[in-house]
């Protein structure tokens, strides 16, 4: 690469690089963050570089002459040996977004027409919009300019408390989906902040400042184990309940067990007054409901450390969970089925028994030959004597973990 002489085209390669598809600087200049004007050295040459290549020295002074707005271009007289004096051009300076985007060409052109179909809704709405449309300039150029003025519709209807009783799906708009309100929820939150002084955000979101029932999520299984169980739940077989609606309201039975993976859920065998609770994985927030102080809760989970740390994690929230199936025993009976664990948790600082703490150690240092063992691996006569077992044992007044 040539170290001097830069043409055209190299500039304006580098304006795109450095200025265009820069998204933080490009903001910036729109904004009026950053100064004009931009200035692009064109690497004069010396002297000695000239006379070495005088075909490209004349070829560089030529096309700067050429360039369609001559007061950009920055030039020097400069003396040189056999040339003379000549005019030199040194510097291409660019003095605003306008003509930025006019050195850019028709690419450029496009996009920035497209900015302007897009934010000239939302600025009919309140000028001082401006900042904020800048900031989320990629995310509307992401949407169909119809999409920029359904966000100009759609945004002077909402406001703080409108949707007490409803779910954001059943606002009630004029003109609009709902569907649309949702997918472009962050872009719609950062306009309403800049119409109504981040009370949106300051507010904990969408929903709550529309104040609507928070819309479900962290979904987890249900399924009774036993007919009596069933029948206190409508005999359903089986019930797929938001983590909001577990934390408040009680499940029947003497007993909760609690399942990591989904499919070992499925796999369960009937236990008497028992409900199983699974597919939350790592999910284990709902274990701070109040009402399982009351129940006898086992936790089933993987075999590995991320296994053992879920359950370190659920008995904080309640400490007398009992561990099955999550022991050494269990492991070694199975240890052809193991494999390598990916990465390992970091050791919980409590949670775990004696026995469990040290199998987490010989886990992660692989001084077992595996470092995970799934718990769908297990054999389905082991599982079920485990949970009989379990089911006659007696329930500990003190956690194990705390001996």
């Amino acid at each position: 690469m040539r170290e001097w002489g830069r043409l055209p085209q190299e500039v304006i390669g580098e304006l795109l690089r450095v200025e265009w598809d820069h998204p933080v600087r490009l903001r910036e200049r729109l904004a009026g963050a950053r100064r004009f004007p931009i200035k692009q050295s064109l690497k004069p040459p010396t002297g000695s570089q000239a006379l070495e290549d005088v075909g490209h020295f004349h070829d560089y002074v030529a096309a700067w002459r050429r360039w369609p707005k001559p007061h950009q271009v920055i030039w020097m007289s400069r003396q040189f040996r056999q040339l003379g004096d000549c005019d030199v051009p040194v510097r291409l300076e660019i003095e605003s977004v306008q003509a930025l985007i006019e050195v850019l060409g028709k690419p450029a052109i496009d996009r920035s027409m497209g900015w302007t179909a897009r934010i000239e809704p939302l600025l009919a709405l309140e000028k001082g919009l401006y900042p904020t449309l800048i900031k989320q300039l990629l995310e509307l150029e992401k949407l169909p300019v119809e999409g920029a003025k359904l966000l100009a519709h759609v945004l002077p209807q909402l406001h703080r408390g409108m949707g007490e009783g409803r779910y954001l799906r059943a606002l009630p708009l004029r003109g609009m989906d709902t569907k649309f309100l949702e997918v472009n929820q962050s872009l719609v939150v950062a306009l309403l902040d800049g119409l109504h002084g981040q009370e949106v955000s300051s507010s904990g979101g969408l929903e709550q400042w529309l104040g609507c029932i928070p819309t479900p999520s962290n979904w987890l299984y249900v399924r009774p184990l036993c007919p009596k169980v069933r029948g206190h739940l409508a005999g359903f077989d089986l019930l797929r309940l938001p983590l909001e609606q577990l934390l408040e309201h009680p499940l029947p039975g003497e007993r909760v067990l609690v399942v990591e993976n989904l499919q070992s859920g499925f796999g369960l065998p009937d236990l008497p007054d028992t409900v199983a609770v699974f597919g939350g994985g790592r999910n284990t927030v709902w274990l701070q409901a109040q009402w399982l102080a009351e129940k006898r809760i086992g936790y089933w989970g993987d075999l590995d450390t991320w296994g053992l740390k879920f359950l370190a994690d659920a008995r904080f929230m309640q400490p007398h969970i009992e561990a099955l199936m999550m022991d050494k025993a269990t492991l070694l009976a199975h240890i052809e089925r193991g494999v390598s664990e990916g990465s390992s948790a970091t050791p919980p600082q409590r949670g775990l028994t004696a026995d469990e703490d040290a199998l987490f150690k010989e886990l992660r240092s692989g001084a077992l030959g595996i470092g995970r063992l799934e718990q769908e691996r297990l054999s389905q006569d082991y599982v079920v004597k485990s949970l009989h077992r379990w089911l006659g044992g007696a329930k500990s007044c003190r956690p194990a973990w705390l001996e």
